[in-house]
């Protein structure tokens, strides 16, 4: 009998949204190649290596995407963005309100981090494989 795949797709509209794609994400290698802005479109992709967290497999890894919506701005930190094969490990996904906007902080180890300004918070974690 062939065991069901379940692929994740968690939608985040809040504070508690963000911190269960933030749980899930914890750990996750990115490469800096793999980190994309589409600023017509106001999309913020990141394409990760995560640990399948939520059914207690520590060793299996998955391929996902995280997507942010209706961003407006981007800001990186300590990140060589010619380096696309540059591996960075993706610590948590936090974010504050400021004034009317969110600011969502992708904080990645060795002090690295990308600071996403949006209006509303509207995140979407989906495994690929």
């Amino acid at each position: 009998m062939m065991e069901k795949k379940y692929l994740a797709q968690i939608i985040a509209t809040d504070k508690e949204g963000l911190q269960m794609i933030s749980a899930c994400s914890a750990g996750a290698k990115v490469r800096v190649g793999d980190i994309k802005y589409l600023a017509s479109n106001k999309v913020f992709l990141l394409s990760i290596e995560r640990t399948k967290i939520e059914i207690n497999q520590k060793n299996i890894k998955i391929n996902s995407i995280c997507r942010f919506d209706f961003i407006n701005k981007v800001k990186a930190k300590n990140i060589d963005q010619k380096k696309n094969e540059l591996i960075l490990e993706l610590l948590a996904i936090d974010f504050m309100k400021n004034n009317d906007d969110y600011e969502i902080n992708l904080i990645f180890k060795n002090n690295a981090h990308i600071t996403l300004t949006t209006e509303t918070i509207e995140a979407r974690l989906e495994d690929q494989n």
